[in-house]
């Protein structure tokens, strides 16, 4: 599966910081608990890339692209 690829697979997306200092990415769905663990520098870095697919996705549903993306994770 690419990154364009679309799925109906439901997720459950959670953020937040640990009792070690870390932040966790934690994703649930059926048969996946997934906790990814990043020191306060690498999650700073994917909110930065975040932010930047972000932008890019927002030029190209303005303009470029076709408006279509990817499901919002269910929070």
């Amino acid at each position: 599966m690419s990154i364009n690829s679309q799925s109906d697979i439901a997720a459950n997306l959670q953020i937040g910081p640990t009792d070690q200092g870390m932040v966790r990415i934690y994703v649930e769905a059926e048969n996946v608990d997934l906790p990814l663990d990043f020191d306060p520098e690498e999650a700073e870095e994917i909110a930065e890339e975040l932010l930047a697919a972000a932008e890019a996705a927002r030029s190209m549903g303005k303009g470029g692209g076709s408006g279509k993306g990817a499901k919002k994770p269910r929070r």
